[in-house]
């Protein structure tokens, strides 16, 4: 029996004291081997202990199962990392404190409840998802920042900023990479992180945030695009590719697509350009040191495609001395201002040029450009700017009716419906004849109004120059059907639609004729006229009419 102040041992007691200074001594060296330059403090004190006056701590008998066992020794590197360690408080304490020196105040810390498998930098502080925040800029020059996490897409960027600018997603939004002290831009491909891209940027680069209705255009009308006469298999020469199996080839990575042609080099260091022969392949742009010959000896390496992108040159041909309009670029992706790293390039018209563009992004990204072309964001249809107010049923279930009797029926014949149509359409212009004969109630008078209303929509730019709609049509992809209307310069009454056709771009001017005291508007020398030009653009949208084709997109410029 044991008496008061008094304690006995057994041979199997374990001394309380020593256990805890082992558990320090495996706790200091589980934390110097992980590289951590801190002090380290016990993790429970002798003072901690409550012992009685005597100085010893009393100790119990119990069955073996529960008695404390040795800690393992930390010694073996394999050993090490068998179990889950406690955590040192002290010393974690300190780490923290060291982390958040490195780490933005408004992040928090996220605790690692397993220190041993850390990274080899050894800090229990897990890491987190960093955010940069980018600046999109629009064609009028206001700025919106974004703030983009790491996996971000430049197609989640779009999406993202066509949410917050209200505008209507018809997937032809696109994320511009722009670069103004080297004249250059590019449209980042939907899949392209937008991180990555921008850690290649310099201070004075941005990005634009514009239209770009050709993006995949080519998928749609390849034809347009690959001249028979440039593209051609790699092992027949002279051997063109068939025109239905055009894009396969070149997104099926077993086959070998090459395109041919002319191109002007710019010389490094010098204005001057040399016309060379130059072969696109999946391995690379090459270009022949001997004519045309295309065998192996002759053909030197200009560029690869893999770390390198294509990009269009924005500051026209006087800048480098450029022998026509038609200038691209190949840049490197690590290259941010060197000069003298750009493979400047120069094509003798616009369809060769846009031919070479595209044949690198297809040659690059393969069946990544045709997944973003079919993908789920990509099958919405488009509803366009200029439309009338959505409905709640769809226009094919639209029919004409009459109620000319005592009860509605639906008229089948499609001629009837059509006289029908045209009946109701002369009963609404009499009407507005009469209620301008008698004075309309509202503040602006109709055929006031008609004549501004057209100010309120996209497609109208107001007092721009034919070069600046030029411009903006190029920067929107020049595809059949873009256009835009303006003021004419020439008449102040008039007004310019500009098109694009078959990668060409026309005016055509619209003049202002007046009809039993009411202006109206036409395009054809009065053979058709209309009340508003809201009313004329509808029209050609469904009609060609004089045009060479129907109005598609809108130009539009959006307002961030």
């Amino acid at each position: 029996m044991v008496k008061a102040g008094t304690h006995s041992f057994g041979s199997n007691d374990v001394d309380l004291e020593a256990l805890v200074n082992d558990m320090n001594s495996s706790l200091e060296s589980l934390y110097s081997s992980c590289n951590t330059h801190t002090e380290t403090a016990p993790l429970l004190h002798n003072s901690h202990v409550h012992t009685p006056h005597h100085g010893h701590a009393p100790h119990r008998r119990g069955p073996r199962s529960q008695r404390p066992t040795p800690p393992i020794p930390l010694s073996c590197p394999q050993e090490r990392l068998c179990r889950s360690q406690p955590v040192h408080i002290n010393a974690f304490m300190r780490l923290q404190e060291e982390q958040q020196q490195c780490r933005p105040s408004s992040l928090p810390a996220v605790i690692n409840p397993f220190p041993e498998l850390c990274t080899p930098t050894g800090s229990p502080i897990l890491g987190l998802i960093h955010t940069t925040d980018n600046h999109v800029y629009s064609e009028d020059g206001a700025g919106k920042v974004v703030e983009v996490p790491a996996d971000m897409r430049a197609r989640d960027v779009c999406q993202l900023l066509v949410y917050k600018s209200h505008c209507l997603d018809d997937n032809s939004w696109s994320l511009v990479e722009h670069h103004p002290l080297l004249g250059l831009e590019r449209c980042l491909e939907d899949h392209e992180l937008v991180v990555q891209v921008q850690a290649s940027m310099t201070s004075d680069s941005k990005f634009l945030f514009r239209k770009n209705y050709a993006k995949y255009e080519f998928f749609r009308n390849p034809l347009n695009f690959f001249p028979e006469q440039m593209v051609a298999w790699c092992q027949v020469s002279n051997g063109s590719i068939p025109q239905s199996q055009l894009l396969q080839n070149f997104l099926n990575s077993s086959s070998c697509p090459e395109v041919q042609g002319f191109l002007y080099l710019k010389e490094s260091g010098r204005k001057s350009w040399k016309r060379l022969s130059m072969f696109l392949r999946r391995s690379g742009l090459y270009y022949s040191t001997k004519g045309s010959s295309k065998e192996p000896r002759h053909l030197q390496l200009l560029s690869d495609l893999e770390d390198s992108s294509v990009f269009t040159v924005t500051t026209g041909r006087k800048l480098h001395n450029a022998p026509t309009d038609y200038q691209f670029c190949i840049k490197p992706s690590k290259v941010r201002s060197e000069c003298k790293e750009l493979r400047m390039l120069c094509a003798e018209d616009d369809q060769s040029r846009t031919c070479w563009m595209t044949a690198f992004r297809l040659l690059k990204y393969g069946i990544l450009l045709y997944q973003n072309y079919k993908s789920p964001q990509q099958r919405k249809s488009p509803v366009s700017h200029f439309s009338t107010p959505v409905r709640s049923v769809s226009e094919n279930s639209l029919v004409a009716m009459d109620f000319s009797g005592r009860t509605g029926r639906v008229i089948e014949n499609p001629l009837e419906a059509q006289s029908a149509a045209v009946e109701e359409g002369q009963t609404w212009r009499k009407r507005g004849h009469r209620m301008n004969a008698l004075g309309s109630p509202s503040l602006l008078h109709p055929s006031s109004l008609s004549s501004v209303i057209h100010r309120t929509q996209l497609w109208f730019h107001g007092r721009i120059i034919r070069e600046e709609s030029h411009k903006m049509i190029m920067q929107q992809g020049q595809v059949d059907g873009l256009f835009l209307l303006r003021d004419s310069q020439s008449n102040p009454k008039a007004f310019v639609l500009t098109l694009c056709h078959h990668q060409k771009i026309r005016h055509f001017q619209i003049l202002p004729c007046e009809e039993e005291g009411q202006m109206l508007f036409s395009l054809d020398d009065g053979s058709t006229k209309f009340t508003d030009l809201i009313h004329l653009v509808e029209f050609y949208q469904l009609n060609r009419g004089v045009l060479p084709c129907k109005l598609k997109h809108p130009c539009t410029a959006v307002a961030l």
